[in-house]
């Protein structure tokens, strides 16, 4: 079994429960151990007087009673799976971001509880995913096990990180991989009085996404790939694709712990997309 863990964060909504189920699978796909974690905030222990004294302890146990319970519930579907659990007395990104050091992925779920412990709320998956040091996987949409795996690709910046993890994860699904670059050029093109051939850069850009693509053709052979050149903004290509997709992968900025590096069109399909979105961060 491969040692780094596939990381979900625990927080007891049914989001969360729905991003524990993802990561357990994925890990039995991918033969390797599952690490359950949950955040409890921090500032309690430094609150003011006015909150009530048993407050931390109350957090605290409430927290190892949801990973108890979601470690029970992955034991008795996934009985042979190695399952560890965690929780650290945190704000919640931060605990995510440094789970993520030593993760294959880390999973969220795309919102959670409120409150002092709240751990999957939308901003705090999105810190998370803008902050990780491995892939995070937000689980939203339709998470079933069907459909092609979709990835969306930049022909301005390095694509490499983000294929590889998109050709694996088809490859471990035994799914065909969808590569889409959208380009909307036209506009400015014409204003600026140029005559447009269409096909041919619509060709001319397939030929970049199959070079991008291409040295990865030997290393996942069985992979099935079509390549697609969209006319139209990116986030409403890949949120199209999402919906007949079971995971669509997308890069995300510069890794920077003190500002966001979660791109506009990561963002977007990461709030539009119809199935878990996967941000992959660009080492």
């Amino acid at each position: 079994m491969m040692s780094e863990p596939i990381v979900v964060g625990i927080d007891g909504s049914d989001e969360a429960d729905r991003a524990l189920r993802w990561a357990a699978a994925e890990a039995v796909l991918r033969e390797r151990p599952l690490h359950l974690v949950h955040a409890v905030e921090s500032w309690p222990y430094k609150a003011p007087v006015f909150v009530p004294p048993e407050t931390p302890e109350y957090l605290a146990g409430a927290g190892r009673r949801a990973l108890t319970a979601a470690k029970e519930r992955v034991l008795e579907r996934w009985p042979g799976l190695a399952t560890t659990a965690e929780l650290v007395v945190e704000e919640a990104p931060r605990v995510l971001r440094d789970q993520s050091e030593k993760a294959f992925e880390v999973v969220v779920g795309s919102r959670g509880r409120g409150g002092f412990a709240g751990l999957l709320l939308g901003s705090v998956s999105m810190r998370v995913a803008g902050h990780s040091a491995a892939p995070v996987v937000i689980v939203r949409g339709d998470a079933a096990d069907r459909g092609e795996v979709v990835v969306g690709i930049d022909l301005a910046r390095e694509a490499h990180t983000v294929l590889d993890y998109a050709f694996d994860a088809a490859a471990v699904r035994g799914a065909r991989l969808r590569v889409v670059h959208a380009w909307q050029s036209f506009g400015a093109l014409v204003e600026a009085g140029l005559v447009i051939d269409a096909d041919q850069i619509e060709l001319d850009l397939r030929n970049q996404v199959i070079a991008a693509y291409g040295p990865l053709r030997a290393k996942y052979p069985r992979v099935d790939v079509l390549d697609e050149i969209v006319l139209e903004h990116p986030v409403t290509a890949l949120s199209n694709a999402s919906r007949n997709a079971r995971l669509v992968v997308v890069g995300a900025r510069d890794r920077r712990w003190n500002a966001p590096r979660l791109g506009s069109i990561s963002h977007g399909v990461v709030h539009n997309g119809q199935c878990p979105v996967a941000v992959v961060p660009l080492h």
